[in-house]
C-alpha cells in the first residue's frame, strides 16, 4: 500500500478504481514510408475510430445536456468527413512519402492558421474544431488514449495533474466518486467544483499521476487529505466504517435543514450557498440554504465553443430565481481571466493574468459581452429576489461605470416594454485590498458588499493561491486579513448596508466564530458546508465571539489566532 498526503478539499470518503485523466504524449517524428497505400489505410482507420468516438460523445452530450452542446460534436464530425481537409492529407502522404502523423499535422496546421487569421467568430470556432479533431485522430494514429471525463460510465476516482473548471463541470457524480490532483489548493476552482458536486477531493498531492496507475484501487479521504493506493482488505473495511460514521454525522446535521440559522443567544445570520449552474439548485435546497450568496456565471460560458446567447442566459438565471422561491440570489457578473479561459474569446498573454485584464476590467472593455449578460439578468429579475454583484472592483470609477451600463440597459428594456424587477440590489465583491481600505467610500454607493476572501487573501499576502511553494502564506486567520474584514463590515454597517462573504473562509469552522464576532451578516459557502456550519453557529454566543474577535485582532500571527479560536470553541 502507498500513502499520499495532500490538501483536504472536499469532505467525504470515496473508494473506487483509479481513472487517470492525464493528457497523452502526442509527439511524433517525421518518417519516410514505402507503402503509400498502407499509410493511407492507417489514416482511414484513425478517422473511422475518431468518428465512432464522436458519435458516442455527441449522443451522451445530447442525453446529459442539450442539443446546443451536442452541436459542438456535430461540427467535429463534419471535420472528420471534410474532403477539403482529408484529401490534402492523403495527397501529402502520396506526394512526399511521409507518415500519416506528419501529413496530418502539416495540413491541419495550415488550415488552423488560415482560420485563426480571419476576423470572424465562426471561422475562429472552426479552427478550434480542427485542433480538437486533429488531436483525436493523432492519438489513434499513435495508439494512445485521450481521456474524456464525460465518457466515464463506471464508478471511478479521477487522478489528474489538475482539472480545469470546464473539465470539472463535465464530471458526472453518478460515476465520479471523487478526485485527486497533483497541484492546487482548497480554493482552486477544481476544489470548489468538487464541493459543488458533493464529491470527496484531495488536491496538491504532488505525485498522484506518477504514483497511481489506471485501475488501481484507491481511497480518497477528503476529511484528512490522505490518499491510499492499493490498500489491503482490512484497510478498506476500516475506511468503509469511517465513511459510514461520516454519513451518520451528516444525517444528524440534516435535521437542521428547515431551521433558521441562529446563534446560541438567538442572533440570526444568513447561511447561503455558492453555485456554478442551475444544476446545483437541488443541493442548495437539500442542504437548507437561506439564499444563494454567489452564482458564478462564468460556468455558463465554459466548456463550449461560443458565447451563450442572451436567451440562454436568461433561462439559466430565471431557473435559479424561480427555484429559490423569493429567497435572495446574488448573481456575479462574468469573472473570466486569471485561470479561467474561454477558447472562443482569445485574450492576450499576460505576465501575471491574476492581476491582469480580467473580470470587470474585461467586461468594461468588451461592453457588448457585458451588456448581453446584464440584459438577461434584468429580464430574469421579475422571477425572484435578484441581487447583482460586480467582481474585482478596484476603484469607485469602475463600480460607477459598471452600474451606469446596468442602468442604461434597464432603461432600454423598460422603454421597450420589457418588465424589470423594481428592487434589484447592486453590490460588489471586496477582493482587492484597495477596496477594503476604501470601504467607507464604496459603502455610500453600493447596496451590499460580498467579501471574496479567496482573492483578498492572495492579493493581501502577495501569494498566488495556486502555487504550493507559497501556500503557507494563504492565511485566512492572519490578523491583517481579519482587520481588512473588520474595516469592510464596520464601513457597511455605518451606512446601514449588509455584508456577506462568498470566499471559502465563510465555511471554515475555525473562521466562522471570528466572522460572527466581527458582525458578518451573510455566510455563503459550498452547499455541503451549510448544515455543518448551522450546527456550529447554534453553539456560539455573539458577545463571546465579539470578545474573541477583538482579542484576535491584536495578535501577531495566524497561528496565534487559530490557537485562540480552538481554545475558545471546544
Amino acid at each position: 500500500m502507498t500513502r499520499l498526503t495532500g490538501i483536504a478539499a472536499s469532505d467525504g470518503i470515496a473508494i473506487a478504481k483509479a481513472y487517470r485523466f492525464v493528457q497523452p504524449d502526442l509527439t511524433f517524428a517525421k518518417t519516410t514510408v514505402h507503402d503509400i497505400e498502407a499509410e493511407q489505410k492507417r489514416l482511414a482507420a484513425a478517422l473511422a475510430k475518431a468518428e465512432q468516438e464522436l458519435i458516442v460523445i455527441r449522443q451522451q452530450t445530447l442525453e446529459k445536456f442539450s442539443a446546443e452542446e451536442a452541436a459542438i460534436f456535430e461540427a467535429h464530425l463534419l471535420v472528420v468527413h471534410d474532403p477539403e481537409l482529408i484529401g490534402p492529407i492523403n495527397q501529402k502522404i502520396a506526394d512526399e512519402a511521409v507518415n500519416a502523423e506528419y501529413a496530418l499535422h502539416e495540413v491541419t496546421s495550415m488550415f488552423v492558421a488560415l482560420f485563426e487569421g480571419m476576423d470572424d467568430e465562426y471561422m475562429s470556432a472552426r479552427a478550434s474544431d480542427i485542433k480538437d479533431v486533429t488531436n483525436r485522430i493523432l492519438a489513434h494514429l499513435l495508439g494512445v488514449h485521450i481521456p474524456n471525463p464525460s465518457n466515464i460510465n463506471e464508478q471511478v476516482i479521477i487522478v489528474a495533474n489538475d482539472l480545469t473548471p470546464s473539465e470539472t463541470a463535465q464530471l458526472d457524480r453518478n460515476y465520479v466518486l471523487g478526485f485527486i490532483t497533483d497541484i492546487g489548493g482548497r480554493t482552486s476552482h477544481s476544489a470548489i467544483m468538487a464541493r459543488s458536486l458533493e464529491i470527496p477531493a484531495v488536491v496538491g498531492a504532488g505525485v498522484a499521476t506518477t504514483t497511481i496507475q489506471d485501475g488501481d484501487t484507491i481511497i480518497v479521504d477528503g476529511l484528512t487529505g490522505q490518499v491510499l493506493v492499493n490498500p489491503s482488505a482490512d484497510v478498506i473495511a476500516d475506511y468503509q466504517e469511517k465513511a459510514q460514521k461520516y454519513r451518520v454525522q451528516q444525517a444528524e446535521w440534516s435535521t437542521l435543514v428547515n431551521e433558521q440559522t441562529v446563534s446560541k443567544d438567538g442572533v440570526h445570520v444568513e447561511l447561503a450557498a455558492n453555485i456554478g449552474s442551475p444544476n446545483d439548485l437541488d443541493g442548495v435546497l437539500r442542504h437548507g440554504a437561506e439564499g444563494i450568496g454567489l452564482y458564478r456565471t462564468e460556468f455558463l460560458y465554459m466548456g463550449r465553443e461560443n458565447l451563450p446567447s442572451e436567451e440562454e442566459q436568461f433561462t439559466a438565471y430565471k431557473t435559479v430565481l424561480e427555484g429559490m422561491k423569493g429567497k435572495p440570489v446574488v448573481i456575479r457578473t462574468l469573472d473570466i481571466g486569471g485561470d479561467k479561459h474561454l477558447p472562443y474569446l482569445p485574450l492576450q498573454e499576460e505576465m501575471n493574468p491574476f492581476l491582469g485584464h480580467r473580470a470587470i476590467r474585461l467586461c468594461l472593455d468588451q461592453q457588448e459581452l457585458f451588456r448581453t449578460q446584464l440584459r438577461a439578468l434584468l429580464r430574469a429579475s421579475v422571477y425572484g429576489n435578484l441581487k447583482i454583484m460586480f467582481p474585482m472592483i478596484a476603484t469607485i470609477q469602475e463600480f460607477r461605470a459598471a452600474k451606469a451600463i446596468l442602468l442604461e440597459e434597464k432603461e432600454k428594456l423598460i422603454a421597450g416594454g420589457v418588465a424589470v424587477g423594481s428592487s434589484i440590489e447592486v453590490g460588489m465583491m471586496v477582493e482587492i485590498p484597495s477596496t477594503a481600505v476604501m470601504a467607507d467610500i464604496f459603502a455610500k454607493e453600493v447596496d451590499f458588499f460580498s467579501i471574496g476572501t479567496n482573492d483578498l487573501i492572495q492579493y493581501t499576502m502577495a501569494a498566488d493561491r495556486m502555487n504550493e511553494k507559497v501556500s503557507y502564506l494563504y492565511q485566512p486567520y492572519n490578523p491583517a486579513i481579519l482587520r481588512l474584514i473588520q474595516m469592510v463590515i464596520k464601513a457597511a454597517h455605518q451606512e446601514q448596508k449588509w455584508v456577506g462573504m462568498c470566499g471559502e473562509m465563510a465555511g471554515d469552522e475555525h473562521a466562522v466564530p471570528l466572522l460572527l464576532g466581527l458582525g458578518l451578516d451573510e455566510f455563503s459557502m459550498s452547499a455541503t458546508s451549510i448544515l455543518k456550519t448551522r450546527a456550529l453557529l447554534k453553539q456560539l454566543s455573539v458577545p463571546e465571539m465579539q470578545t474573541l474577535a477583538t482579542e484576535a485582532l491584536q495578535l501577531a500571527t495566524a497561528e496565534e489566532v487559530l490557537e485562540k479560536v480552538k481554545q475558545a470553541v471546544k
